[in-house]
């Protein structure tokens, strides 16, 4: 089976390039012109996703060969993109840099050869002229199964500057197919942990992926690209699907380890029709946090809970005082409740719900904010107090990959299998894992990591389900059992 789908990747030599402000702006002029564009995001990164959302139409999803193993890239992309006319991949960091000390892995660069897909490398010119062409070369010749295959100039001073530019490229034989100004550059606000998420400031930023929609527009040959993405070569395979995945057996549960040794590939692939309850029987409501406090999640996690017979229900902390009629399962998962501490304290009746799910054994699954919102408190400021612990920000950042292991069984995983995850915090725990703890996490350091309590599963971790399906299924039958 092949697919053919236009796409293209938006790479850089480095962070601060411009990659996003290109990514977005292409997804929206695409867009603009009536084409069905379909959005991604290399690595972990729930926030630009948001803004790709946004731009497009549909709905942002990542790409993550660490999260999800390398057999899954081709499928999660080939589900994000049915439909599509064109698919735009926004990469991470510099092209070629990945998880430390992993070599090319969950790099740009491995994920555009995953997909055969052209890159246009987005180079931010503001302090150079001829040397531009020996970046360009190095990049462009650097792995040859990366096809670097032209090159946006992000904050050009002037015609003069755009000039030498252009000169010192026309001999490295890869095409300049835009030049954005410096004068005219397009910002979006940043605090602890990257850009404003867009449910912060929807009209504004609304506002802002016009503006680089409109200087995309202007600097970049939207048809030269749109050709390009147009020439990438078929994919084999198929796409992933939701209930495919869901009624798969997962491989049985890996004794303990010791905390050593790498997590293995996650398994198998896999959005298709939402299959009825088995036997009839009524689908459990799963509540789902959303809202401003909780932005970070995966599109697959809702599909997947879906799948295994859920009815998932979102709703949102900050504005509701009770959880959905019904529920019988709960996911909370990361965000910002740090900045919004005061007004999820002061919503006393979801507090108290919430204490009240947990306190009946109902399944409960957190990652970061959802951990922080379980806690007793948030920087001196009353949670939901199911953790009987405390969390603090701090001025530490807390990032990276992570191979961990389920050491207790719960209502997510039995112990011995082994996920991998990614944490993005400033925010510590105290203590930092329960006398039943979620993970046995390998790296940076050998630690125990979260809390099994009854029903509720929380930790720091983000995982992506897409990687581990059975994990979806034993929730939702937990729900229906618990």
């Amino acid at each position: 089976m092949t697919s053919s789908v236009p796409r293209l990747v938006v790479a850089a030599p480095s962070s601060g390039s411009g990659k996003t402000t290109v990514a977005t702006g292409l997804m929206a002029a695409f867009a603009s012109r009536g084409l069905t564009v379909s959005p991604h995001k290399v690595g972990p990164d729930y926030i630009d996703p948001g803004y790709h959302a946004l731009a497009s139409g549909r709905v942002g999803r990542n790409l993550d060969p660490y999260l999800c193993g390398t057999e899954l890239v081709g499928p999660l992309f080939l589900h994000g993109a049915r439909g599509c006319d064109v698919a735009v991949v926004e990469g991470v960091m510099g092209l070629f840099d990945g998880a430390a000390g992993e070599g090319e892995l969950a790099s740009t660069a491995q994920v555009a050869k995953l997909l055969r897909a052209p890159v246009v490398l987005v180079v931010d010119a503001s302090s150079q002229a001829r040397s531009v062409a020996a970046l360009v070369h190095g990049f462009a010749s650097w792995d040859p199964e990366v096809r670097v295959s032209g090159v946006i100039l992000n904050k050009v001073a002037s015609d003069r500057h755009e000039e030498m530019l252009r000169e010192a490229l026309d001999a490295s034989g890869v095409p300049v197919f835009g030049v954005l100004r410096r004068v005219a550059q397009v910002g979006t606000p940043s605090r602890h942990l990257g850009l404003v998420p867009v449910s912060e400031r929807r009209g504004d930023a609304v506002d802002g992926v016009a503006a680089m929609a409109s200087q995309v527009r202007e600097g970049c040959d939207l048809s030269a690209l749109l050709a390009l993405a147009r020439g990438a070569p078929a994919l084999g395979g198929g796409a992933w699907d939701a209930a495919e995945a869901v009624v798969s057996s997962p491989p049985p549960p890996l004794p303990v380890p010791d905390l050593g040794g790498s997590a293995p590939g996650p398994p198998l692939r896999p959005e298709g029709p939402r299959p009825q309850a088995p036997d009839g029987l009524k689908k459990p409501v799963v509540a789902v946090a959303g809202g401003a406090a909780f932005t970070f999640s995966y599109a697959e996690h809702a599909e997947l809970l879906s799948a295994a017979g859920a009815d998932v229900v979102v709703f949102d902390p900050l504005r509701d005082e009770g959880l959905p009629d019904g529920t019988r399962g709960l996911v909370l998962g990361g965000g910002f409740p740090e900045v919004y501490g005061g007004e999820l304290s002061a919503n006393v009746p979801l507090r108290k719900a919430v204490s009240v799910l947990a306190g009946s054994g109902a399944p409960i699954a957190a990652e970061c904010a959802g951990l922080l919102y379980l806690c007793r408190e948030l920087d001196g400021q009353e949670m939901c107090g199911v953790l009987d612990v405390s969390a603090r920000m701090t001025e530490r950042l807390t990032l990276g990959y992570r191979d961990a292991v389920a050491v207790s069984d719960s209502v997510l995983a039995e112990a011995g299998t082994r996920m991998r995850g990614h944490e993005f915090h400033r925010t510590v725990v105290e203590p930092g894992a329960g006398g039943e703890a979620a993970w046995g996490v390998r790296v940076p350091t050998r630690r125990l990591e979260g809390f099994v309590q009854r029903g509720v599963h929380a930790s720091y971790l983000h995982t992506h389900w897409a990687s581990a399906p059975g994990v979806a299924r034993r929730f939702v039958e937990r729900c229906r059992t618990s």
